[in-house]
């Protein structure tokens, strides 16, 4: 993922924020994509939002896998996430658990490197917080994409993503800020097939910024090639969140 005119990478996530309506009060968070069928509507409180503007969007569509419905992702030079408004309470059901399958690693992709830093698949959570704890830099950083785009940045990203420039529980910071931190869960040896993923998101923020997280913001699913312009293919199943007990990580 890139931004326009060299701005951090950050302001992607105030540019993905702030079309999100509130989320709703009734009904189970996560996204149940099994309960639909192939070809039909995405739910409509998932909304997919460009990383910034004039970007190609990934398509996401619902597809038969194996006789269940699933997500498919597919991006051709493009940078797009299904996103959904915060409505997990992580001191009740701190676990994300999900499973997705990708292609292959991005020809060309390194998650370490601004200009190359894309991956077939993701899970990107946006947290509130005390900005006043932040540095000099990062509060310039969110002033100056509050004047761009007219949205507050979030005060920390977090991502599961699945990549090869790093082995699997490793932790990439973002090359352009800090405030986003990608923990890598999947890899190479992974190409093709599916995974079932666990984790302890409330305990994962915390392991990576130094502190409880606060609210979650907003959360979703993300296929981006925008950087290497390639193409790249990745489905996603159902994501659900669980109680701490049901962590496995």
């Amino acid at each position: 993922m890139t931004t326009p005119h060299a701005l951090p990478i950050a302001l992607c996530a105030t540019l993905l924020l702030a079309p999100l309506a509130a989320p709703a009060q009734s009904g189970k968070p996560g996204l149940a994509v099994s309960e639909r069928k192939p070809g039909g509507a995405l739910p409509n409180d998932w909304k997919n939002l460009p990383v910034a503007e004039g970007k190609a969007r990934t398509e996401y569509q619902l597809v038969a896998d194996d006789g269940r419905t699933v997500l498919r992702a597919q991006a051709n030079a493009s940078a797009s996430a299904l996103m959904h408004a915060g409505d997990v309470d992580l001191s009740r059901t701190p676990v994300v658990a999900w499973r997705w399958k990708a292609d292959g690693a991005i020809p060309g992709a390194d998650n370490r490197d601004g200009a190359r830093e894309d991956a077939p698949a993701r899970l990107v959570f946006f947290f509130d917080g005390d900005t006043s704890k932040l540095s000099l830099r990062d509060r310039a950083a969110m002033q100056l994409a509050k004047t761009v785009a007219g949205e507050e940045l979030p005060y920390a990203t977090l991502m599961y993503i699945w990549s090869t420039s790093a082995a699997p529980g490793s932790v990439i910071p973002n090359p352009h800020t800090g405030r986003v931190q990608m923990i890598v869960v999947s890899g190479a040896d992974d190409a093709g097939k599916w995974k079932n993923l666990r984790r302890n998101l409330a305990r994962d923020y915390e392991r990576v910024f130094h502190e409880p997280p606060g609210p979650l913001k907003a959360y979703g699913i993300m296929t981006d090639t925008d950087n290497t312009h390639a193409a790249s293919g990745a489905w996603y199943g159902d994501i659900r969140f669980l109680p701490g007990t049901a962590a496995k990580d």
